[in-house]
């Protein structure tokens, strides 16, 4: 299976200085295509193939306003709009939403480096028109696929696909229910329990300083505000550097989390792992819980489980949506509809009283038995 590798990039200041012209040209290439895209479906209601695209940027690129493309790889333009083309076919599946420009100032910095041309040479890595960049970790001298480079808003990154062989794994005869949620992250039929990062006082005291500092440059853009418009000085670039590192280290703590949770879940080699299938996007319709919902990453959750699944040979099974695990009784099989989401402890008519998510838990495990 192709495992993703991602290592720091360590680049000079002339090299960074490429890498942000990099990301802004396949940034530009994006935009580019999916308003060629829009013009072309308003129009005739017809898809542009990405080759066309390509050919017409190659014509671009030899006119006087467009020469500045050459300063950077011919690969990064033409992946950007492979990449928008791809995008708007599944748009047109309906397997995603319609794709949008990519704003400067809030889409993620990154771009492509074509795999053939990324050379390894024990603490360096060969960028196309970059030059051999230091890295922080030696990277294995295989076959690369899909090389991205991007910016968290603090570092230079490099990820790559990896193919690794999957470790013989001696499993159990367990079959294991996760229930997920909002009081604790993830509830097991075997009565383990993963916390909610975002309730430990670390996590809380980063969103405090943030609000705190998102007040404070409130007041300074009030206070250099001309007319109608907003002065963007010295001081408030500052603190806005400050609120990205904050909101950065705050991803990370929640996905070395998740990445935890997941372990150590994989790692007691159960021989299936049911989960409910998850509704994100109806879920995040509710105004009182979607910001708790989205601090908890319940789709990379899901994800992480299912990759780790198939690292380690476990069957992954996703529950039906409208399965009701946590309305039935894990004892008797009685299905109780006046549950509410309240009701934490679940009462039956036969007597038996138990946890409300271990309850759900237990009966996802036994989910074909039932099914």
């Amino acid at each position: 299976m192709i495992l993703a590798k991602r290592v720091r990039l360590r680049p000079t200041k002339e090299q960074e200085t490429q890498l942000w012209k990099s990301v802004g040209t396949a940034r530009w290439a994006y935009n580019w295509a999916l308003s060629k895209q829009k013009e072309s479906y308003k129009n005739s209601g017809k898809f542009i193939f990405d080759g066309l695209l390509r050919k017409e940027l190659t014509i671009l690129k030899q006119t006087d306003e467009f020469s500045w493309l050459y300063e950077v790889s011919n690969n990064i333009t033409k992946q950007a709009i492979k990449d928008l083309c791809h995008a708007y076919e599944k748009f047109f599946k309906g397997l995603a939403d319609q794709p949008r420009f990519k704003s400067k100032r809030k889409s993620k910095p990154s771009f492509y480096n074509e795999n053939v041309k990324l050379k390894v040479k024990g603490k360096k890595v060969l960028i196309e028109k970059v030059g051999w960049v230091v890295v922080s970790e030696c990277i294995p001298d295989k076959k690369y696929y899909n090389p991205r480079i991007s910016n968290d808003g603090k570092y230079w990154y490099l990820s790559v696909g990896i193919e690794e062989s999957k470790p013989i794994v001696e499993l159990t005869n367990v079959s294991l229910g996760i229930d997920v949620g909002i009081k604790e992250l993830a509830v097991c039929s075997d009565g383990t329990r993963k916390k909610n990062i975002n309730k430990t006082s670390n996590v809380r005291r980063g969103e405090k300083r943030i609000r705190r500092l998102q007040r404070q440059i409130s007041r300074k853009y009030e206070i250099n505000k001309e007319g109608n418009r907003f002065v963007k000085t010295s001081n408030i670039i500052k603190i806005e550097k400050k609120i990205q590192h904050l909101y950065r280290r705050l991803t990370n703590i929640r996905l070395n989390h998740l990445h935890q949770s997941t372990s150590e879940i994989v790692k007691t080699k159960p021989y299936r792992i049911v989960m409910e299938a998850i509704n994100i996007k109806g879920m995040m319709k509710n105004k009182h819980l979607s910001k708790a919902i989205a601090k908890q990453c319940l789709f990379k959750f899901k994800r992480q489980i299912q990759y780790k699944c198939e690292k380690y040979g476990i069957e992954f099974v996703e529950a039906n949506q409208w399965y009701p695990s946590s309305k039935t009784c894990s004892s008797c099989g009685n299905k109780k509809n006046d549950l509410n989401l309240s009701d934490r402890l679940y009462k039956c008519e036969c007597g038996h009283e138990i946890d409300r998510d271990i309850n759900a838990a237990i009966n996802l495990s036994r989910y074909k038995l039932v099914n």
